[in-house]
């Protein structure tokens, strides 16, 4: 294999390092593309410094040495990538020595384009694991079984119910079969763009399942978790996630292919998260709105609302 492994950076000085040197143990990670994206620290020097000790490192920045955020970041990379396969790895994050193990057997079928796996969780500190440990705990998040590549796609809209996770850290890509996709990363999006990006590309490529038993990567979890810091903050959380469906909504109103099941259920999750997002008498209106055009979306809505205030 000849693996493109893309690494967006920012504000991970002290991590990219353990990053990089995890990609670099397999003889077939052709390359690991770092993408900076104007870091408030010393990222940036850190990674000038690995791409001069190693000759597989290669460091781009956006042209305008500007923050664009993660999505941009990958997209960039996946430009600059010349592997034939694409693998993702937060910057804070690691590779384990069973990372590619299951690519090596599943990519040899021509049918494959994409494959994933189970991610693991390492606290960085104490002070980390007292903040975070209810978000994340001692689990694996994976997809919960080995998966028809034709599930994936509802599966990850919990269309038929709970399926599981796809994180990047465990996503390799053959990067030819990416010409089928409408398009790479969401950058309007600065959260849940990963999400949108797998639930979406699941839809043209054949995902399959690869090590969902045991953790190929870890996600590192330290005070300064970008995502983790917004997931706890005493905030909406419907705020965020009425943004990644109105996208797949957009997107499938735009999609001809996409079944009407899917565009139901798309709409309907919309829906439902813009009750939950809503001030009080703007919520009574929805409701009332659809109680008559579509009570499901109603029933959703107030699910996540009470899931909101800790009361599901």
């Amino acid at each position: 294999m000849k693996i493109s492994v893309i690494i967006p950076v920012y504000n991970a000085e002290k991590f990219i390092t353990q990053a990089v040197e995890s990609a670099l143990q397999f003889d077939d990670v052709f390359e690991v593309i770092l993408v900076e994206d104007q870091s408030p620290d010393n990222a940036l020097e850190v990674c000038k410094n690995l791409s001069v000790k190693f000759s597989r490192v290669k460091l781009f920045q956006h042209p305008d040495k500007k923050n664009h955020g993660a999505g941009a970041s990958r997209n960039l990379g996946i430009e600059k990538a010349s592997g034939e396969f694409i693998a993702f790895l937060d910057a804070d994050d690691y590779y384990l020595s069973n990372r590619f193990d299951a690519e090596k057997e599943l990519f040899k079928n021509i049918e494959t384009d994409a494959v994933y796996g189970a991610i693991g969780v390492e606290y960085y500190s104490e002070k980390a694991k007292e903040q975070y440990y209810h978000i994340y705990q001692d689990k694996l998040d994976t997809v919960y079984k080995k998966t028809n590549p034709k599930d994936v796609c509802p599966g990850q809209m919990n269309l038929r119910g709970s399926f599981g996770l796809i994180h990047l850290d465990t996503l390799t890509l053959r990067k030819s079969a990416l010409t089928k996709a409408d398009r790479m990363f969401d950058v309007s999006l600065r959260l849940h763009q990963d999400t949108e990006f797998t639930t979406r590309l699941s839809f043209y490529l054949n995902f399959y399942t690869g090590i969902n038993e045991d953790a190929i990567a870890i996600r590192g979890v330290h005070e300064n978790n970008r995502i983790t810091k917004v997931e706890t903050k005493q905030i909406n959380p419907a705020s965020t996630k009425v943004l990644y469906w109105q996208k797949l909504k957009e997107w499938a109103e735009k999609e001809k292919r996409i079944p009407l099941e899917y565009k139901t259920h798309i709409t309907r999750m919309h829906r439902s998260f813009e009750i939950a997002n809503a001030n009080f008498p703007k919520k009574l209106g929805m409701i009332f709105k659809y109680l008559i055009l579509d009570y499901p979306s109603i029933r959703s809505g107030l699910y996540n609302i009470n899931f909101r205030e800790g009361l599901l």
